[in-house]
C-alpha cells in the first residue's frame, strides 16, 4: 500500500503548508548508507515534498527505540505528530505509540482491514513438492491469495492459490511440481503484493541437492552396466548433482545425502565420521551386496542383519523371484507406482524386532523388508536390502528406483551450513518492493559461519550470497517469524484508516456559488433598470422564434439618419436597453466560460461519472480503451500499458491518442474507441444478449478488438475442444459472437507490415500463436476486426511515470519488448488506417496505367 501512504504524507503536507508550520520527516527503518536512522531537517511542508517523494521502502526491518533517540532530539514538544504505522508487532510498538503522544497530539494511521500485508515464509521440503506457508497478522475473514513459483528467466512455472479461513492467520498450500520443474524455482511470491517480506528466493537447499556417491577402494574400477555406482549416477545425473568422491572427501563438503554401495562394515574412523554427520542431518543411503551379508553390516544401519542372506528362485532358492508389495501411506515412497516388471532373486534380510514394522518402507510380496530407515540423531539411515545394480534384483533398471531415491534425497536438509569464514558475496538483493537489483558498494560479504545467524539490515538485505554455483539465499521472513498485529494506539491518540480520510476540495463548489450569487445580482440590476419588460421580452420571443432580425430597422445599425421612430416601434432608448441586454448575455457567457475553467478539477474528477463528458472526450480525441475485469493487477496492467503504448505512437508515429479509457462493456457505448484491448480472466462469464449485440455492431462497424489471455506462461492459448483456462474463458466470450472463424496470422497479412515488418507478435510472454478473422470466408473489406492471443501484451507495454517497463519480459528481455511495442503500433495502425498497406502492393501497376 505504499501510494497510499505517499498520498497520506502529501495530506498532512498540505495540513502543514496552510499553517505555515515546518515539518520533520522521520522513517523508522535505518538507512542503507549509515545502518542508523538519521535525524531529518525541519523544513517547511513546501521544500519537504521533494525528499517525501523520493522516499522508498526498505527491506528489512524498522528500528522504532532508535526512531525515538532521533525524535528526542528534536524537542518537539507541542508538536502533531502523525505516525503513518505498519501494523506489524516489532517488540517496541506500545512504548513508541507512548512516547509520541507525550510529545504532542498523536495521530495513528493503519490499514483498513483485510489490507494488511502479508508475509510467505520460507517453504517446508517434503518428497512431493514444496509447501508454501503465508502469514498475515490479523485475522480479517476468508481470504485467497495466489503462490507463484518462478524460473530464473522469469517464467512463472506454478500459480497455487492459498486460501485463509476466517479465522486464521496462517495458511498453506502445496506445490505439488516433478523434479525438473521444481529444480527450476527461483523465486516464491504472493502475487500482487509488492514487498520483500513477500518473496522467498529458493537456493540449493530447496532446489538441486548435491549427492555424494562414496567410493571407498580408489583402485577398483567400476564397470559400465555392471558397477553400482554406475546405475547410481545414472539415476539422480537428471535431478542432482552428484559428486563421486571418497568418503572423507565427501564428509569435508557441503552435502547432505550420501549414497553408499556394498562396503561390508566400515572402519572404525569412516564410521564415526559418517555417524557425527549423520546425526547433523544428513541422509545415508546403503546398499546390500556379498560384502555386507558375509560382516552382517555394523552400526549404521537402520536395522540389524541377518548373516547369509537369501536366495529366490533356481533349483537352490526358497521360491520364485519375489514382486513388491504397495507403498504403505506412512511410507517415503507413498504413491510411487509399482511396475510389473521389477522382480528380486537375491536379499539380506533383517533380524525380527519389534519396531521393524515401523522402520520397514518397502516390502516384498511376503512381507519381507526391501528398504529400511530410522531416524539417527537429525538425520536418516537407509538401506536397500539389495544392491544398487541389478545383481539381486531388476529394480535398478526401472523408473521406480530413480524416483525412489529422488524421493531420499528431497529428504535432506539441503545443503548444509558453511563453517569457514570464507566470505560469501553478494550476487543480487531484493528492494523493498520485493525486486532483484544489483547490490551497492554499502553491502558486504557474509561469512559463511555465520550465514544462518546474520539478520536481513542495511549491510546485509535480502538477496542470493555467494557464488553462481553455490547460492545461499538470505530471505526476510526467516528472521522475522510470523506477524503479529501491533498493540493498540495509547489513550488519548486520534485513530484514521489509511485511504479513507481525505479532503473535500470546496474550491470549485464555493467559486460556483459565487458565480450565481452574482447571476443572480445581475438579473436583479437588469430587472431594476427596466430591461426585462413584457415587451421587450415579446420582442426577445420574436428574436428567438426567428420572425425577426435582431438588425432590422430600429435597431442602431440601420437607422437611417434623420428618420423618426415608427410608432410602436424600438426608440434609440429602446435600441441601448437591445444593446445592454447583448453585453449581457455576453457577459453571462464569458461567466459561463469562467465557471467551466474553474471547476475543471471537479468536472476532471467526476468525468469517469458523467456519460456526456465522457462521450465529448471521446469525440474530440483518439483514444484506445480497455475493458475493466474487476480485478485490480490485471486492470492496473491493462491501464498502464495502453499509456505506454500511447507514449510509444507519440515518439514514433504522427498518431496523437488521449489519455486511455477504462470502459464497461455491458453499460459505456463502444463507438468512440477505434481499438478496445480486452484482458480474458479465467472468470470472465458469458455475455448477455444485449452486451454480445452492441460487441458485434462495433465489430462490424469498424471497431478493432484485442482479446488478450494472458496465460501463453501457463498453458498457451488453445482454442479447440480441450480448450481450458484462458482458451475457455474466450470460448464463453465470444459464444454468442456470429463471428468468422479464427485462424493464426497468415505471413503476408497486413498486421506484419502495418507499420514495422514483424515475423511474430510477442508481448511479456512469446511462442504462442495469434489469431484474426478468416477474411477469405468473410464480406467487407478484408480487414479483421478481431485479434485474439495469449501473450499478455498489455503488461510488455506498461511504463511508470518517468517511462520504465513495469514487468519483465520472459525469455528474451528488452528485444522482446521491442517487438511487443511494434506490434502495438502495427495494431493502432491497422485500426486506423486499415488495408491502405496492402493497397500499397498495386501501386507500381497503378503508376503505369498512369503514365499510359
Amino acid at each position: 500500500n505504499w501510494t497510499q501512504r505517499q498520498k497520506q504524507i502529501a495530506l498532512v503536507l498540505d495540513l502543514a503548508e496552510r499553517a505555515g508550520r515546518e515539518v520533520a520527516l522521520v522513517t523508522t527503518a535505518p538507512s542503507a548508507l549509515k545502518g542508523t536512522i538519521e535525524a531529518p531537517p525541519v523544513l517547511p511542508a513546501s521544500a519537504m515534498r521533494e525528499r517525501a517523494a523520493a522516499l522508498a521502502p526498505k527491506s528489512w526491518p524498522v528500528d522504532r527505540r532508535g526512531a525515538l533517540e532521533v525524535l528526542g532530539r528534536l524537542q518537539l514538544a507541542g508538536a502533531d505528530i502523525w505516525w503513518i504505522a505498519d501494523g506489524v508487532e516489532d517488540g517496541a510498538s506500545e512504548d513508541f505509540g507512548k512516547r509520541l503522544a507525550a510529545m504532542g497530539a498523536l495521530t495513528v494511521v493503519l490499514d483498513a482491514p483485510g489490507a494488511h500485508a502479508r508475509m510467505l515464509a520460507p517453504p517446508s521440503s517434503e518428497a512431493s513438492g514444496l509447501v508454501a506457508r503465508v502469514w498475515r497478522a490479523h485475522a480479517a475473514g476468508p481470504e485467497t491469495v495466489l503462490v507463484r513459483g518462478m524460473a530464473e528467466d522469469g517464467r512463472v512455472i506454478v500459480r497455487e492459490p492459498v486460501r485463509f479461513e476466517a479465522d486464521a492467520t496462517e495458511a498453506e498450500a502445496k506445490l505439488a511440481l516433478p523434479a525438473e520443474l521444481r529444480n527450476r524455482i527461483v523465486r516464491l511470491d504472493i502475487e500482487g503484493e509488492a514487498s520483500a517480506g513477500a518473496v522467498v528466493l529458493i537456493d540449493e537447499r530447496w532446489r538441486r541437492r548435491p549427492v555424494g556417491l562414496a567410493v571407498l577402494r580408489a583402485g577398483e574400477r567400476d564397470l559400465p552396466l555392471l558397477g553400482d555406482l554406475y546405475y547410481l549416477e545414472r539415476a539422480l545425473s537428471a535431478t542432482s548433482e552428484v559428486r563421486p568422491a571418497a568418503l572423507d572427501a565427501l564428509l569435508a563438503q557441503s552435502i547432505s545425502t550420501i549414497l553408499l554401495p556394498d562396503t561390508g562394515a566400515l572402519s572404525e574412523a569412516d564410521g564415526k565420521a559418517l555417524d557425527v554427520w549423520v546425526k547433523a542431518g544428513g541422509v545415508l543411503v546403503r546398499f546390500a551386496g556379498p560384502r555386507i551379508v558375509q560382516g552382517a553390516g555394523d552400526e549404521l544401519l537402520p536395522a540389524a542383519l541377518r548373516r547369509g542372506g537369501r536366495t529366490l528362485g533356481g533349483a537352490m532358492s526358497w521360491g520364485e523371484p519375489a514382486r513388491l508389495q504397495a507403498f504403505a501411506p506412512a511410507s517415503p515412497f507413498a504413491g510411487l507406482a509399482i511396475p510389473p516388471d521389477v522382480e528380486v532373486t537375491r536379499q539380506v534380510l533383517a533380524q525380527p524386532s519389534p519396531d521393524l514394522d515401523a522402520k520397514t518402507w518397502a516390502r516384498l510380496g511376503d512381507g519381507t523388508p526391501l528398504v529400511t530407515g530410522a531416524k539417527h540423531g537429525n538425520g536418516w539411515l537407509v538401506l536397500f536390502h539389495v544392491t544398487a545394480n541389478p545383481e539381486w534384483s531388476t529394480l535398478a533398471y526401472s523408473g521406480l528406483f530413480v524416483e525412489m531415491l529422488q524421493r531420499l534425497v528431497a529428504m535432506g536438509a539441503g545443503v548444509g551450513g558453511d563453517d569457514s569464514m570464507a566470505p560469501l558475496p553478494p550476487l543480487e538483493v531484493l528492494d523493498g518492493f520485493g525486486r532483484s537489483q544489483q547490490p551497492n558498494a554499502g553491502v558486504r560479504p557474509i561469512a559463511g559461519k555465520d550465514f544462518a545467524t546474520t539478520p536481513p539490515g542495511p549491510e546485509t538485505p535480502p538477496g542470493l550470497y555467494g557464488t553462481a554455483a553455490a547460492r545461499r539465499a538470505l530471505n526476510l521472513s526467516a528472521g522475522l517469524g510470523k506477524p503479529m498485529p501491533m498493540a493498540e494506539a495509547p489513550s488519548g491518540a486520534r485513530q484514521l484508516t489509511l485511504g479513507a480520510e481525505s479532503e473535500l476540495d470546496l474550491m470549485p463548489w464555493l467559486l460556483t456559488a459565487a458565480l450565481l450569487l452574482l447571476l443572480v445580482d445581475l438579473a436583479v440590476s437588469l430587472a431594476m433598470r427596466g430591461v426585462l419588460t413584457p415587451s421587450l421580452r415579446g420582442e426577445r420571443d420574436q428574436y428567438l422564434r426567428g420572425e425577426r432580425d435582431p438588425l432590422q430597422r430600429g435597431g442602431l445599425d440601420n437607422a437611417e439618419p434623420g428618420a423618426a421612430a415608427a410608432p410602436n416601434e424600438p426608440t434609440a432608448a429602446s435600441a441601448g436597453a437591445r444593446a445592454g441586454r447583448l453585453g449581457a448575455a455576453a457577459l453571462l457567457f464569458g461567466l459561463a466560460q469562467t465557471a467551466g475553467v474553474l471547476g475543471a478539477r471537479s468536472q476532471a474528477r467526476a468525468q469517469s461519472e458523467d456519460p456526456t463528458a465522457a462521450a465529448l472526450q471521446a469525440l474530440t480525441q483518439t483514444r484506445l480503451a480497455y475493458v475493466r475485469t474487476g480485478h485490480a493487477e490485471t486492470d492496473r496492467a491493462s491501464r498502464s500499458g495502453l499509456q505506454g503504448l500511447r507514449r510509444i505512437l507519440h515518439d514514433r508515429t504522427a498518431v496523437e491518442l488521449g489519455d486511455a479509457a477504462d470502459i464497461d462493456a455491458n453499460t459505456d457505448e463502444l463507438s468512440f474507441y477505434p481499438v478496445i484491448y480486452w484482458p480474458v480472466t479465467r472468470a470472465q462469464g458469458n455475455l448477455s444478449p444485449q452486451t454480445a449485440q452492441k460487441l458485434y455492431a462495433y465489430i462490424r462497424n469498424g471497431g478493432m478488438v484485442l482479446f488478450d489471455t494472458q496465460d501463453q506462461q501457463v498453458s498457451g492459448l488453445n482454442l479447440g475442444e480441450s480448450a481450458e483456462g484462458g482458451g475457455r474463458a474466450l470460448q464463453r466470450l465470444l459464444g454468442r459472437l456470429n463471428l468468422s472463424p479464427l485462424v493464426p496470422v497468415p505471413a503476408d497479412h497486413v498486421l506484419t507490415r502495418a507499420f514495422y515488418l514483424l515475423a511474430d507478435f510477442p508481448g511479456r510472454w512469446t511462442g504462442g500463436r495469434v489469431w484474426v478473422e478468416d477474411k477469405s470466408v468473410a464480406a467487407g473489406e478484408a480487414v479483421s476486426s478481431v485479434i485474439v492471443g495469449a501473450h499478455d501484451w498489455a503488461a510488455a507495454w506498461a511504463m511508470d511515470d518517468q517511462g520504465r517497463p513495469q514487468y519483465p519480459a520472459v525469455p528474451g528481455g528488452e528485444k522482446q519488448r521491442e517487438s511487443a511495442y511494434r506490434f502495438g503500433v502495427n495494431v493502432v495502425m491497422y485500426a486506423l488506417t486499415g488495408n491502405y498497406k496492402l493497397d500499397q502492393v498495386h501501386m507500381r501497376f497503378i503508376l503505369e496505367r498512369l503514365d499510359r
